[in-house]
């Protein structure tokens, strides 16, 4: 049990710093990182472990306002990235969002990129009484050199459930993108609007779609792409992810995923002809596991498949946690198989930071209380 005077970016700073030693990050880079996590959270960083989460970030189950990423390839060390909430605590969701664009605004002051696409945004996504579960998000890619390549994550419903298709629509086609809307699947509600800002080869324009119930063969008819993957190599990271057997039923809390859906996301560069060049499948595998060992092993297997070293994850769960995998279910919070044009597929493992709550396994009745 850590310290009762220690602090959210105490927590988080500390995490990260020993992330960026499995990722191969430098010293200095990790330090420079760690500032940078700590200036971005604002107040919340300051705040006591042993006061509750200062709102209820959407972020992560025990609504600490961070999470952690790892991209695997063959013959590479992971990529890591952070996903952080600048307007945690804010104290509203108007004010969140404000918050969260005078962090980003600060941040490309200081690392010397554009905001335009952002900018042209500002009103579809940050009306005056926004609605939904978050404002802005803001991640970073952190690589060699203590500048991190940035992404922002906006809300489609902030003007109101009901005209999130709009929005993303209309946010499309001012930034080009008139085509894009059409090559994006059915699905049971748009979650995410992201871009790619500052340093990108190809900056990219990203949509989250919600998937619920979806069956083992149909995650490959999501993809839009026209050179995408082989639909039974979709198929198998599916069931691999989320333990669907063959037969349609899985093991960990039954064969549906009953509290949060399948993810699709699907990434445009050019303008031209309205086709995604990347697909992205997140499987939401603490909802579908007793335990963090279990999501462990399906992360290992899907690592081995793709030919990744897999003491690179045990290494970073490690980093991040000393408790035993099976007291809690969340740590590994997604599994997602990445596939753009390019670039070999990617298999990605998102960890929760886990500063204010440990998820209990799903067969235990009672918590297993507050874990640092």
């Amino acid at each position: 049990m850590a310290p009762a005077t220690e602090t959210l970016g105490d927590h988080t700073t500390r995490q990260l710093l020993r992330l960026c030693e499995v990722a191969g990050l430098g010293p200095a880079d990790a330090v420079r990182y760690s500032r940078t996590l700590t200036a971005a959270l604002g107040p919340a960083a300051e705040r006591p472990l042993d006061l509750p989460s200062p709102d209820s970030s959407f972020l992560s189950d025990d609504h600490t306002p961070v999470e952690f990423s790892l991209s695997f390839e063959p013959g590479a060390a992971p990529t890591l990235r952070v996903l952080l909430e600048p307007g945690s605590g804010a104290g509203s969701l108007a004010r969140s969002g404000q918050v969260g664009l005078r962090t980003v605004r600060a941040l490309a002051r200081r690392w010397g990129f554009g905001t335009e696409r952002l900018d042209i945004l500002e009103d579809l996504f940050f009306p005056a009484s926004p609605a939904g579960p978050l404002a802005l998000w803001c991640a970073l890619e952190l690589r060699p050199g203590g500048v991190p390549k940035v992404k922002v994550y906006l809300n489609p419903a902030a003007s109101g459930a009901e005209r999130a298709a709009e929005t993303v629509r209309e946010a499309l086609h001012r930034l080009g993108h008139r085509h894009a809307f059409t090559a994006l699947p059915e699905s049971d509600r748009i979650l995410f609007f992201a871009l790619d800002l500052g340093d990108w080869d190809e900056p990219r324009v990203k949509v989250y779609t919600a998937h619920d119930d979806l069956p083992a063969t149909a995650a490959a008819g999501l993809c839009g792409m026209t050179d995408g993957p082989d639909p039974a190599e979709v198929e198998a990271f599916f069931r691999t992810a989320s333990g669907i057997d063959s037969s349609g039923y899985g093991s960990g809390q039954g064969s549906r995923f009953d509290r949060r859906p399948v993810q699709a996301c699907h990434a445009f560069t050019e303008t031209a002809s309205g086709l995604p060049g990347g697909f992205t499948l997140y499987v939401p595998v603490r909802d579908f596991a007793q335990h963090d060992g279990e999501a462990l092993d399906r992360a290992l297997a899907l690592l081995r498949r793709y030919g990744i070293d897999e003491s690179q994850l045990l290494d970073s769960l490690a980093a991040v946690t000393s408790r035993r995998l099976d007291d809690g279910v969340g740590l590994i919070a997604y599994l997602a198989l990445a596939h753009q044009q390019g670039r070999p597929p990617r298999v990605m493992v998102y960890i929760s930071s886990e500063a204010y709550e440990v998820r209990p396994p799903a067969f235990l009745a009672q918590p297993v209380g507050t874990r640092r």
